[in-house]
């Protein structure tokens, strides 16, 4: 209809010019006509984004030899075990009207790779095609090769009778996205850390720090605002663990089996070198810095709390006196573990160059 309609209209304004014009017109009007009667009246047609004809999996061949580990280092896996991909697909309207549909289709991988010899203490990082790999935002366990370890309940469920790979460290990947490594499972590598001798059963009691740090003790994660609706983990820089204190914990109890308590350092500053005059305080590295948790200590607010010196490079010199919330916090988390905690106070003087005070031990300043 919209064909005949607009090939009549072309023809008639183009005629204004002339026979040729006519003609144009009338071919002009046609070729808008035919794509409206597409749109109104064509079949509809399906766009395929990401499909993939063969699901399988290919997997390591046997005979690949076990590592084993003496202290902390990088190595890969070999694929133990592994089911072919998942396939899901999602089917949205290309166009209000238009009669299409994009079918983006999406692929998921459960497999587990085995790491090493074991017993380990820790896998303290992963990465997948040498970026690192953020377990808590994926579905893995990891087994730490020990002789008594049970059975995947994934593996268990979908093959039945099924060995527990006992001795050997390993980790079960439960529906990984394939997709941002090209649709392939990633070539991962993993930090393993495994003491030998017997130094570290015989630790017994640890001191923790930094003590100056203003959220570094805190056991939940602490946003930081670094501009206009942008903000970064102020606690966590470690990809193992919701938080530093966290994952420094967790290696803590792996490799230590036999610790009993910690000591906890908080710092607050002091201002001068002779006892009369010295002023202990806690302290801030910035007036100005917004956080998703308010500093706070003693009843200093970080609007109010004296401010840590700066390097020619008006760099903070010291880290800020560990919040009260996060001092808290790190004591619920030591605790959780079944250890005990010692409440270490400390003085760290802040005497920048400059700082034009008398000197007790006879210095110009």
């Amino acid at each position: 209809m919209a064909t005949l309609a607009l090939q009549a209209a072309g023809q008639a304004v183009g005629g204004l010019l002339g026979p040729f014009g006519a003609i144009v017109g009338r071919a002009a009007g046609a070729l808008a006509g035919n794509i409206i009667d597409q749109r109104l009246f064509g079949e509809s047609s399906t766009r395929v984004v990401g499909y993939m004809e063969d699901l399988s999996v290919q997997t390591a061949s046997d005979g690949s030899p076990i590592a084993r580990v003496y202290g902390r280092m990088r190595l890969a896996g070999t694929v133990i075990w592994a089911r072919d991909f998942e396939e899901s697909v999602e089917v949205e309207s290309a166009g209000k009207g238009s009669g299409s549909t994009v079918a983006e289709f999406s692929y998921t991988a459960s497999f587990a790779v085995g790491i090493c010899e074991g017993p380990i203490a820790r896998v303290a990082r992963v990465w997948a095609d040498g970026e690192p790999l953020d377990l808590d935002l994926v579905n893995a366990r990891i087994y730490y090769g020990r002789g008594h370890q049970p059975a995947d309940p994934l593996i268990e469920a979908l093959e039945g009778d099924t060995p527990a790979f006992r001795n050997t460290a390993y980790i079960v990947f439960e529906k990984l996205p394939v997709g941002p490594y090209g649709n392939r499972l990633p070539r991962l590598t993993f930090e393993v850390v495994r003491p030998v001798g017997k130094l570290e059963e015989m630790v017994r009691a640890v001191t923790m720090i930094p003590g100056a740090t203003e959220f570094g003790y805190h056991a939940e994660r602490v946003d930081r605002t670094i501009g206009p609706g942008e903000s970064a983990a102020d606690n966590r820089h470690l990809d193992v663990a919701v938080s530093d204190i966290e994952a420094s914990l967790d290696e803590l109890t792996a490799v230590c089996p036999n610790v009993e308590s910690v000591a906890l350092v908080v710092a607050w500053f002091g201002d001068h070198l002779d006892c009369a005059q010295c002023t202990l305080q806690p302290a801030v590295e910035s007036n100005e810095r917004e956080t998703s948790v308010a500093w706070s200590v003693a009843g200093e607010s970080r609007a109010t709390a004296r401010l840590v010196s700066k390097d020619a490079d008006l760099r903070p010199t010291y880290g800020g006196t560990p919040a009260d919330e996060a001092v808290f916090s790190a004591i619920k988390a030591i605790k959780a573990r079944g250890l005990k905690v010692v409440f270490y106070p400390f003085i760290l003087m802040d005497l920048p160059e400059g700082n034009g005070k008398t000197d007790p031990y006879g210095g110009s300043e």
